[in-house]
């Protein structure tokens, strides 16, 4: 954690963690907690795998979700606002637990 603060990628007045315009292809955060975290501009494609991972009110605006394994993700309010999706969003609908919420890249409302 103490890591987290010191590369200021956390907010330190608000508990909001902070990756936007980081590479993580690859990464493995399955399962990880990442609610309300700020990954836009994040290039998650290339096998990064996020399956079960809390993704929800996260802001994923511009963020490159290709190839990124997203089964079970909680997507629920989460901004996807100009989000290379790589696959459909009726696809990422069958992938992710829900979308409910969600603001789909081209600005409508996932119900």
């Amino acid at each position: 954690m103490q890591f987290l603060y010191e590369a200021d990628l956390i907010n330190k007045k608000h508990p909001v963690v902070s990756l936007s315009d980081v590479r993580l292809s690859d990464a493995d955060l399955s399962g990880a907690v990442l609610s309300g975290a700020d990954l836009s501009g994040a290039v998650l494609s290339g096998g990064a795998k996020l399956g079960y991972a809390d993704l929800s009110d996260a802001e994923l605006m511009d963020t490159n979700l290709s190839d990124t394994y997203l089964n079970r993700a909680d997507l629920s309010g989460a901004n996807l606002i100009g989000a290379d999706l790589g696959v459909t969003e009726e696809e990422l609908e069958q992938q992710a637990k829900t979308l409910a919420g969600a603001t789909m890249p081209h600005g409508s409302i996932h119900d």
